[in-house]
């Protein structure tokens, strides 16, 4: 499979997040609880997974900025997209949220010596009006001095995940970097959440579990498969067919209709992804 595959593999069940979140916040998880269980049993998958191919060990020197990823790019990505939610709506935290491609963009072309071209550039802008399109298509958007500040930093976080692989991900698999992080960061959440056992149904810990096995495990197996084929520009803008897959099974699922604006956004999305991979 081509690195376009892979991540639109990771996209697709990424996309399935929010839909199968839903049902879990429906028979009875709070949304950090949410997070917190999904980072707490994924590290756990995941550091099984590297223990079974002997590939536990990370050096000291690369010790501290794995960790440091896991307190950033998992407990401040999950708490600052909440805090987004909470202080500005659903709608604007997703626009924020897939300012993404071009933060990755920026900081590949600072640190990673990147080319951003006017290819890149056309697909950055018609990925991020289509997102705009399909985040936006519906409901009432509140403009807020917090909203915005969480969503930026819910954005910025979420772009770390492409940097940080491209990094690493040639000196270790990914299992062996999430073992590590993914614990971390559910520690940075744990004081956020209550200090009980949730108390959800049967139903609700079935959709964590698929959250954790399909939309982490197995969409982070892709998505690494794919930045080690990619450019993280090219693979950060082609992950933003998310949003659509997730309107879609939305629709599919719970009747959230798709309106015209939506379509567009979905539109524009799917031809900047195309854009790329004719480059």
């Amino acid at each position: 499979m081509s690195g376009y595959g892979f991540m639109l593999a990771a996209a697709f069940l990424w996309g399935l997040i929010g839909p199968t979140s839903r049902l879990a916040f429906a028979h009875g998880m709070a949304p950090l609880e949410v997070a917190f269980w999904r980072a707490v049993l994924g590290g756990a998958l995941f550091g099984l997974h590297a223990a079974c191919r002997g590939q536990l060990r990370v050096a000291g020197r690369d010790l501290p900025t794995v960790l440091g990823f896991g307190l950033v790019g998992v407990g401040g990505f999950y708490a600052a997209y909440q805090l987004a939610v909470r202080a500005g709506g659903g709608a604007m935290a997703a626009v924020l949220l897939y300012t993404a491609p071009a933060w990755v963009a920026v900081l590949s072309w600072l640190f990673l010596k990147e080319p951003l071209g006017p290819r890149q550039g056309l697909a950055l802008v018609l990925t991020m009006a289509g997102v705009a399109g399909v985040s936006l298509q519906g409901g009432e958007v509140r403009l807020h001095g917090a909203g915005i500040l969480w969503g930026l930093i819910s954005g910025f976080t979420y772009a770390l995940y492409y940097l940080f692989g491209k990094r690493y991900l040639g000196r270790y698999e990914i299992p062996t970097l999430f073992a590590y992080a993914m614990p971390t960061g559910a520690l940075s959440l744990l004081p956020l959440i209550p200090l009980r056992f949730p108390t959800a149904d049967g139903v609700a810990w079935a959709a964590v579990l698929f959250l954790t096995v399909c939309s982490t495990y197995l969409a982070y197996l892709a998505y690494s498969a794919g930045l080690q084929r990619l450019e993280a520009t090219r693979a950060a803008v082609v992950a933003t067919v998310e949003p659509v897959v997730a309107a879609v099974v939305s629709y599919l699922v719970w009747g959230e209709r798709l309106g015209p604006l939506g379509v567009l956004g979905a539109a524009l999305i799917l031809l900047g992804v195309g854009i790329l991979m004719r480059g």
